[in-house]
């Protein structure tokens, strides 16, 4: 049994994930924290798994009420800053109510229209560091187009989005950002969104259209049903949390892997100057799969005794889908471990699956391509700048994404 979760599995976790399919798919094992949790690991387990509704994703079903309250499952500082109304921690049927009000005002079509707001953020930000030929694409890149692209979405103003920047950089440990604590940064969040909420409450009630997707989420209604102030708050919240970090990890993850394969790269890089955008989906459907940004997909709790794996998992025991292990499945994916950015029926899992499917996976696919083609496009010639064993990884169990990303490059003149 290969050793989890130490620094050497976090760089690398694919074999010790490869163990545990082939000799214990469906494992109880003790997490960093203390907590003792069942990890899924085969593909078609992980998608039955994400599917069955006897696996609930509210925590109060946790058989370990004392861990969930010392904060050592879900989001760290929802329960201390009052957020934990939200898509990740309820079921049917107020799961079903809230997505339904949510999705009125989450549409497609306001993330399409969004497109070109997305592309001006890259360009902005690649011109930043440009004519320097050197740059941390996390810090100065990945870290925050997703940031400010949030915020504008949601319609924060441009001089409050910098504190987001902050906050969101002290929630995940990002190196230069202010220290202070994860409990700390989501009050102030918390804090903020209610605020801005009540504020466009009342533009709306005086007569202002608001087309960002705050005013969306109050204007929404369904049968005469519409958002609450506390559930509006807590689903701001998780689009901002979950939103930013999963497409930090993406782009991240993302180059990376390019970088390391250099003729996957040239390949892509061919496709972005012909305008293939065909060509640049299908790659990031790839790059979702074969190192994702999501490792674990958040917890679930039976609710009843089950079978899953051949094993029997009992009420209140937490489930932890590997999403990392099951998208490398060779019984699901030929050569699982091989980047393939042409790799056509890739059924991954890397945003879920089931009615827990991710909300802002449209939004994080249209920055995942708009962010790898500004960069191909822009910085041709792109390279690592450092040993990749000498890069690290962030701590953390749901997670998956690097610290920083050195890299040169010729530099831009203006």
């Amino acid at each position: 049994m290969p050793r989890l979760f130490d620094w050497d599995f976090a760089a690398d976790p694919y074999p010790a994930y490869a163990w545990l399919r082939a000799h214990e798919p469906v494992r109880k094992t003790e997490l960093p924290s203390g907590v003792e949790a069942w990890l899924v690991t085969r593909y078609g387990d992980a998608r039955q798994a994400l599917a069955d509704q006897r696996l609930s994703k509210n925590p109060h079903h946790h058989s370990e009420r004392g861990a969930h309250g010392k904060g050592k499952v879900g989001i760290p500082g929802e329960r201390g800053a009052n957020l934990m109304t939200h898509l990740l921690n309820i079921d049917p049927p107020d799961h079903t109510r809230l997505r339904r009000l949510v999705s009125k005002a989450f549409t497609p079509r306001r993330v399409e229209a969004f497109a070109p707001r997305v592309r001006e953020l890259a360009d902005a930000l690649v011109d930043g560091f440009a004519e320097r030929g050197e740059a941390d694409l996390i810090h100065e890149f990945a870290f925050p187009l997703p940031i400010y692209a949030i915020c504008d979405m949601l319609g924060v103003p441009r001089e409050d989005q910098e504190d987001f920047r902050s906050w969101a950089g002290m929630m995940i440990h990002q190196p230069g950002s202010p220290r202070g604590g994860v409990g700390r940064a989501v009050k102030r969040m918390r804090r903020y969104l209610a605020e801005l909420i009540h504020r466009k409450r009342a533009e709306l009630a005086d007569g202002d259209e608001g087309d960002d997707l705050i005013s969306g989420l109050i204007r929404a209604s369904d049968h005469g049903e519409h958002l609450t102030e506390n559930e509006a708050t807590a689903m701001c919240f998780v689009l901002l949390f979950a939103g930013f970090e999963t497409t930090v990890n993406l782009i991240g993850n993302g180059v990376y892997a390019l970088l390391r394969h250099p003729e996957q790269r040239a390949f892509l890089q061919g496709a972005v100057m012909d305008g293939d955008e065909a060509s640049l989906g299908v790659a990031v459907e790839e790059l979702l799969r074969y190192d994702g940004p999501v490792e674990l997909a958040t917890w679930r709790f039976a609710t009843e005794p089950l079978t899953l794996g051949g094993q029997r998992i009992a009420e209140g025991e937490p489930v932890l889908v590997v999403l990392a292990a099951a998208d490398r499945d060779p019984e699901k994916f030929a050569a699982p471990d091989t980047l393939d950015l042409a790799r056509r029926d890739n059924q991954h899992l890397g945003y879920g699956h089931g009615i827990h499917y991710c909300l802002g996976a449209p939004l994080a696919r249209l920055e995942g391509r708009t962010a790898l083609a500004t960069l191909l496009r822009r910085l041709p010639d792109l390279r690592l700048a450092a040993d990749p064993d000498d890069l690290r990884w962030r701590g953390g169990l749901i997670m998956r994404g690097l610290r920083t990303l050195p890299v040169e490059f010729s530099p831009i003149r203006k």
